[in-house]
């Protein structure tokens, strides 16, 4: 089987990404906020007096775990140290002529099947433990971290080129809300491109997509981040948003808190977090606002082709 795959995908090729690590994950899909915090790499932790130097990786508690590359593994690695229910974990460490040689990863949260020895690619190598009797209501996920505590976000991204016709469409924007729904019409206004603003002065020239406090927020395309970018001037809760350019598009979001305000991003990514719009309108349809950079309309790149 391993020959085969080596002739369909050269080595460099063939580990460029890693392999899925969580069965019912296949984009290994990281956390994005809850109650407990963020999962992506940077995110405050111990009351922002620490930053996360690892990813959190979605993952059902008992789901089975693969190995991200090929590699040895050492442990057990704990990371509570106070021996609750999630307090195991395993080292791989790359190994190969390619690229994987420079890869060292702990993945923490699992039971390995073993703690030392070799372990291939995409082969089993443990399952989840239970994560919500220790975090009821988190979002239940794989900590990985590089041994080295840099970033491993590009490499857990699979590289699947989308077809031209699907790029064109943006990524979901905000959990809960898959088709991208815009605001309708409630006691401040409505959230299509072009409604009034200002009493009739003026013409809204952005589209909000239905968002609710605290949810998740996502990249609708792949490009490079900007910001911050100020929207009320006034510093009010909901005062924050970012900008993000592509090959294709460039646009604004506002209203949201995002992880970072400069850098890649990858369609899809966790962008950051819904701000809490209901402080500040109470009773509005809660929303991010989403500008084009030159004021067109992006109603038809939000919205998801039937059956596409």
């Amino acid at each position: 089987v391993f020959t085969k795959q080596l002739d369909a995908h050269p080595p460099q090729q063939q580990h460029q990404h890693w392999a899925q690590i969580c069965s019912g994950n296949p984009t290994n899909r990281i956390r994005g906020c809850d109650r407990y915090g963020c999962g992506n790499f940077g995110a405050d932790r111990h009351s922002s007096k620490g930053k996360h130097m690892g990813v959190d990786v979605i993952c059902s508690d008992g789901a089975t775990v693969y190995a991200p590359f090929s590699g040895q593994l050492s442990g057990p690695i704990r990371f509570f140290h106070n021996g609750n229910a999630i307090d195991d974990g395993v080292q791989i460490k790359g190994s190969g002529k390619y690229l994987t040689a420079g890869y060292c990863v702990k993945l923490v949260c699992i039971h390995p099947i073993r703690y030392h020895g070799h372990i291939h690619r995409g082969q089993q190598l443990g399952k989840m433990l239970p994560m919500q009797k220790v975090y009821p209501g988190i979002i239940s996920h794989i900590h990985v971290e590089n041994c080295d505590h840099s970033d491993p976000t590009h490499l857990l991204t699979p590289a699947v080129p989308p077809s031209p016709q699907q790029d064109r469409r943006w990524a979901a924007v905000c959990a809960g809300n898959p088709t991208n729904e815009i605001r309708g019409c409630d006691k401040y206004g409505c959230g299509y491109y072009g409604a009034p603003r200002r009493n009739g002065k003026g013409k809204h020239r952005a589209v909000d997509v239905i968002c609710a406090d605290g949810a998740t927020v996502y990249a609708p395309f792949s490009g490079q981040l900007s910001g911050p970018v100020k929207f009320f001037h006034n510093g009010n809760a909901i005062d924050d948003g970012v900008q993000i350019r592509g090959s294709e598009f460039c646009v604004k979001l506002l209203c949201i808190h995002p992880v970072r305000y400069n850098g890649a991003i990858s369609k899809g990514q966790v962008l950051g977090r819904m701000l809490p719009m209901q402080r500040v309108f109470p009773g509005i349809t809660s929303h991010i606002h989403i500008e084009n950079c030159d004021h067109s309309d992006p109603t038809s790149n939000l919205e998801r082709g039937k059956g596409q």
